[in-house]
């Protein structure tokens, strides 16, 4: 591989800095199956969505499935952190990829053999969202195994980049797998999509987490939370990240809407506007890692956090669909670059024996803020107008923001220092 790579610098041919984790045969294979499974993910949600609003004709449905996926995360992600740091993480990600095949195969059978109610839908959806927030830490743990420590910015830039373009490439693919097979279709190639996961992962041999003699699956909880809780640098991103999840993070749950009744654009609007936000999502994805590399994570993230306000009250006052979908690249772009600041963050200053267990904070944070903000401004939007409530936060954003450097400057000059003891 290090041959390889030195007869194409011989060659002339240079690999940006961006994509240097894809040097790394075993990271590159992650990349690829969980690219897969995400695009079948995608689908899925989609076509789950679609069917329920069909059938029941009730949007509170639809949101009870979407969030059926979405709440065991908050949950559950101190469970699977937890287990990440005690069991071979290759072992528990496979297993938790084949219990997620299985829910959807056996959704797959039920629209095969009929149609399906909304409440059965909403349950195997649960259980999908429940073995994810099981195996999701174990994959974001076993990343810097996977690269050296300089390639692991980009590394969670370009996972990252990998969700945002299955976000983008797996509705476009229901729409048309719906279209001519139907539903059924739709969770079946959803169902094998997971398979591609545990194919990559098999010849892999990765490090055996060592937990405690004696140490309960509680005590390891609470062991990640002493040390989250112990370092600056984490106290400062996760603080961060949670001013980030609960005031911005809502734009992405309310682009339906801006979409239907701030431009009367309907499904085509909507579809625009994601695209826009995941094309901004996936160029800053690509561009992360030689960012990091050249200007370090503290100010890269402090940066995004101090663009992203004017960018969002820019979104919110756009005149029109055009110029809403340019501005929402760049709301996109900025988003994602201080999101995955935050993972890069926790993955550099966990010890690889709590790495699962710091990084199901994030998890935590981001299950448990992102719906809430979602529903209050989304409250507020139907009284004060998309607009405005988009506007305000990014206002309060940067209010937030203006006080913590009147307040306490220097803080974020904790991320540079040194991690705190793993005891």
């Amino acid at each position: 591989m290090t041959g390889g790579a030195t007869r194409g610098r011989r060659r002339g041919i240079a690999r940006p800095r961006s994509l240097a984790p894809f040097r790394h045969r075993a990271y590159a294979r992650l990349w690829s199956g969980a690219f897969v499974s995400n695009i079948g993910t995608w689908m899925e949600t989609v076509a789950i969505g679609v069917y329920v609003t069909e059938v029941t004709g009730q949007a509170a449905w639809t949101g009870t499935v979407a969030a059926a996926g979405f709440v065991p995360v908050a949950l559950l992600a101190p469970i699977g952190g937890a287990l990440a740091d005690r069991l071979p993480r290759r072992r528990l990600l496979i297993s938790t990829s084949l219990v997620q095949a299985g829910l959807a195969a056996l959704l797959t059978a039920l629209f095969v053999t009929g149609e399906p109610s909304a409440p059965v839908v909403t349950l195997i959806v649960f259980g999908g969202g429940v073995a994810s927030a099981l195996g999701f830490p174990a994959y974001q743990a076993m990343l810097p195994d996977l690269v050296p420590e300089e390639d692991l910015p980009g590394a969670m830039a370009l996972s990252s980049a990998q969700w945002n373009l299955g976000r983008v490439i797996g509705p476009a693919l229901a729409g048309l797998v719906v279209e001519l097979g139907g539903f059924s279709w739709a969770l079946g190639l959803n169902a094998a999509s997971f398979l591609a996961v545990v194919f990559v992962l098999l010849p892999m041999r990765l490090p055996t987490p060592a937990p405690g003699p004696g140490e309960s699956l509680r005590s390891s909880m609470l062991a990640g939370i002493r040390f989250a809780r112990t370092d600056p640098g984490l106290r400062v991103s996760f603080g961060a990240m949670a001013l980030n999840t609960l005031v911005a993070a809502p734009f992405i749950a309310l682009v339906p809407a801006m979409a239907e009744k701030v431009f009367d654009a309907g499904a085509r609007g909507t579809s625009i506007l994601v695209t826009a936000q995941g094309v901004g999502a996936v160029a800053m994805g690509l561009a992360l890692g030689g960012l990091t590399q050249r200007y370090g994570a503290r100010r890269v993230v402090v940066a995004m956090l101090a663009l992203l306000p004017p960018a969002l009250v820019t979104y919110a006052w756009a005149p029109g669909l055009a110029s809403s979908a340019a501005a929402l690249l760049v709301v996109g772009a900025l988003y994602l670059g201080a999101l995955s600041s935050f993972f890069t963050i926790s993955q550099l200053r966990a010890p690889p024996a709590l790495r699962g267990r710091v990084l199901a904070v994030n998890n935590v944070i981001l299950g448990s803020l992102y719906p809430l903000g979602s529903v209050v401004q989304g409250a507020i939007a139907d009284t004060a107008g998309l607009r405005a409530t988009t506007a305000g936060a990014g206002i309060v954003m940067a209010a937030v923001l203006l006080a913590v450097r009147v307040l306490r400057p220097g803080i974020t000059r904790a991320i540079e220092q040194a991690p705190a003891p793993a005891g």
